[in-house]
């Protein structure tokens, strides 16, 4: 593969322009063929096999119009200056209701004056709209629509807030400021580290082109495929991390060479055959990774698995394409426009062990593994420990940001009518025959039988379908959506055992309670197939089996560190203000920083799946730095010094940056997006430093031979996938090892 990756580099780095223009066009033409045609968006969360799905589908069919997703719209009417029912605002509300009732898809409006549509302080009313045919995809836009409609209620001084309908995955997470200020920081990051502009601006230019095509791609991919409205935003936050990452690598080994004397064109093909065998193998993990979330049995999370998966496509043809043109028409001028007082790395990444501090870092770790093993393992073991605290469950629009519509719905909603009127539940029974009416028999001991269950608050009347065989009953329970008591009421009503009679329940709390069931259901089977096929790539690239066991443990080890990250700052919440996480209203001065969140039961799946593939990417540049050393003179400690030494800065760069870009996307409002730039930052920042800086050294040396020992057996059926393109660099042949003492 070295060599075919080196003919590959060499042919574009001679043709620059050609691959050159060719990438520019292709990035501008998706780019702006999805701008031009923007898709349509499908965010459907159902999970197919749940009893909340089955809820739904039954309530789609003879129940009438609103009682789908996405067919009923309410409107939170606030009276401060006194009650809804005076003659005024009354009359106001009654003008708005006219004006509702002839809007388009409108069947039916029900007034906020009649039992449980107005609050007891007679200040807080809620309008209900019931609609048909109309797109439950574009709810959003149906329900500004229908807001605007009520203005004659605003101009009588009643405040109208339109309630959040949507589930998580609905909501839409539009690029911002967070992208530019990822790629400023990541600048002046490759500014520091190569001590020259056009140099810094490479990776810049090289993640730009391949962002903007994956983008493309995956708007344009909207046309044939459901494609979610988070698709864009997770495809952008690891697409500039990798793609910036990946142009790094291949750039501080070109320099280097160049400081070295080797040609241009020599230089650039040895780069891809030796750089960018390892940029290809590293994106295959983290595909990998991603692809793994096929298997986790919730369509939507698939679907962000593969489609983040593309960006992470282009980011690798980008590098071993796109970067060795640039570099071949740069030629020395990429060391041009150097910064006053930056020295730069002009010759990162030599085989020499002395004469940089990371090298003397990986001396002095091969003096001492054990005590360098243990004092990691205890330090990574204090950074795990919180994820034992990490509370996982719904996250209601109570911790949306202050003064957004929804989290001002919510807040008049529970005020009004008790939290859990956020998150009705929808209880839907198969019935054994057909009934005349919803006042026979068996349907009443039904609405006993819900009413009993603890923790419901309120239960309304029950409405047949058409074929008087399945009835549905709203139940209001006591507690809000995100409260894990809520979904206890879910089991429990499910739990109803009536002859004949098949409960089910849907809506947001069941969807969301049955989404957490499944991903715990599946969870072991995703991690343990991303693991063995992560350790079978590397086993390929590297024909070490103890290797690669040693780098998926080592992955896992990353993994405890930012979990327990994510409940230090949201489950047990000591600095959920601090990331930009509003508190609950009337908070006091503590609780305005330190408040608990829940995280979706979704999220800690799809982290896996991305941290495990982006630490996979440093473990690879690492181990073939160490096994070219390796190759040369047959000392194991001194290769991982040498290893450490040549690949520490700019695996450090590569590190910081990725923490620049994914910090920088915390500042999002979206709490979902707030959690994965926690987790993201914190990972990669322990991994590329307690991890690649000491654990994995002191493992390596303290393993010995038996780090690229192989049984002739699996030696002679494994395809000859070579990652470290040792061969351009000439290595004189090793000597031979010593043998194997007892005790490694």
């Amino acid at each position: 593969m070295t060599r075919l990756l080196g003919r590959l580099g060499g042919w574009c780095a001679r043709h620059g322009w050609i691959v050159l223009v060719t990438w520019v066009i292709a990035a501008a033409a998706l780019m702006g063929g999805s701008l031009a045609f923007p898709s349509p968006t499908n965010s459907d969360a159902s999970i197919p096999g749940t009893d909340a799905q089955r809820a739904h589908d039954l309530m789609k069919t003879g129940f009438g119009s609103g009682y789908a997703t996405g067919g009923t719209v309410q409107l939170l009417l606030y009276s401060a200056d006194g009650p809804l029912i005076e003659d005024d605002r009354k009359q106001a509300v009654e003008r708005a209701m006219d004006r509702l009732r002839t809007m388009p898809h409108v069947t039916k409006v029900e007034t906020p004056f009649r039992a449980g549509g107005i609050a007891s302080n007679l200040q807080i009313g809620l309008i209900t709209i019931r609609m048909d045919g109309n797109d439950g995809d574009k709810i959003a836009e149906t329900t500004q629509t229908l807001s605007k409609a009520a203005d004659p209620a605003r101009q009588a001084g009643i405040e109208v807030v339109p309630a959040d309908s949507s589930t998580p995955a609905d909501k839409e997470i539009k690029t911002g400021p967070s992208e530019v200020i990822g790629i400023v920081c990541a600048l002046l990051v490759l500014v520091f580290a190569f001590g020259t502009l056009v140099a810094a601006i490479v990776p810049i230019f090289a993640a730009l082109i391949s962002v903007a095509s994956g983008l493309g791609v995956i708007g344009l991919l909207g046309w044939v495929v459901d494609m979610p409205k988070q698709a864009g935003i997770m495809a952008t936050m690891i697409g500039l991390g990798v793609g910036i990452d990946y142009a790094l690598f291949l750039l501080s080994r070109h320099r280097r060479l160049l400081a070295e004397g080797v040609p241009v064109a020599e230089s650039v093909r040895r780069t891809v055959a030796s750089s960018g065998g390892a940029v290809v193998f590293a994106g295959g993990t983290v595909i990998i990774a991603l692809s793994a979330l096929l298997l986790a049995g919730f369509p939507l999370l698939a679907t962000l698995g593969w489609v983040t998966g593309i960006s992470v496509v282009a980011a690798v043809l980008t590098s071993v394409t796109f970067v060795p043109a640039l570099l071949g028409l740069l030629g020395h001028r990429v060391n041009s426009l150097k910064v006053p007082l930056l020295r730069g790395s002009a010759a990162a990444g030599s085989h020499t062990a002395g004469g940089t501090g990371w090298a003397g870092l990986g001396a002095w770790v091969a003096r001492r593994p054990w005590r360098v093993l243990i004092g990691s393992a205890v330090v990574l073991g204090a950074l795990a420990a919180p994820a034992l605290a990490l509370q996982l469950g719904p996250l209601d629009e109570g911790y949306g940001a202050q003064g957004s519509e929804p989290r001002r719905a919510y807040e008049l909603m529970a005020t009004g009518f008790g939290p859990g009127f956020n998150g009705p539940l929808v209880v839907v029974a198969e019935l054994p025959a057909e009934v005349p009416d919803a006042d026979a028999p068996i349907v009443a001991n039904l609405v006993r039988e819900v009413k009993a269950v603890d923790g419901v608050r309120h239960v309304a009347d029950p409405k047949l379908n058409t074929d008087g065989r399945s009835v549905l009953i709203q139940a209001i329970p006591e507690y809000a959506p995100s409260d894990e008591r809520a979904a206890q009421v879910v089991r429990d009503v499910r739990a109803i055992s009536m002859t004949g009679v098949q409960v089910h329940v849907g809506g947001k709390v069941a969807g969301m309670t049955d989404a957490g069931d499944r991903m715990n259901e599946r969870t072991p089977l995703v991690i343990g197939v991303v693991v063995l096929l992560s350790a079978l790539l590397l086993l390929l690239a590297f024909r070490a089996p103890v290797v690669a066991i040693k780098a998926a443990v080592m992955n896992l080890v990353s993994l405890g560190a930012a979990f327990g990250a994510l409940a230090m700052v949201f489950s047990i919440g000591l600095g959920s203000g601090l990331v930009g996480m509003d508190p609950p209203v009337n908070s006091s001065f503590l609780q305005t920083v330190f408040f608990s969140v829940p995280i979706e039961s979704y999220v800690p799946l799809m982290l896996f799946a991305v941290l495990f593939g982006l630490s996979m990417d440093y473990e690879v540049f690492l181990l073939t730095a160490v096994r070219q050393a390796y190759l040369r003179h047959g000392d194991n400690a001194r290769a991982v010094a040498e290893g450490l030494g040549s690949t520490g800065r700019v695996i450090t760069s590569a590190a910081l940056i990725m923490v620049a870009v994914f910090v920088a996307f915390i500042a999002y409002p979206d709490a979902m997006v707030k959690t994965f730039g926690v987790g993201l930052a914190v990972a990669i920042a322990v991994d590329a430093t307690i991890i690649r800086g000491f654990l994995v050294p002191a493992t390596m040396v303290l393993l010995g031979r038996l780090n690229w020992w192989c049984p002739r057996w699996l030696d002679r059926i494994l395809p000859n996938l070579s990652v470290e393109g040792h061969e351009e660099d000439e290595p004189v042949a090793p000597p031979r090892p010593e043998p194997v003492k007892a005790g490694v």
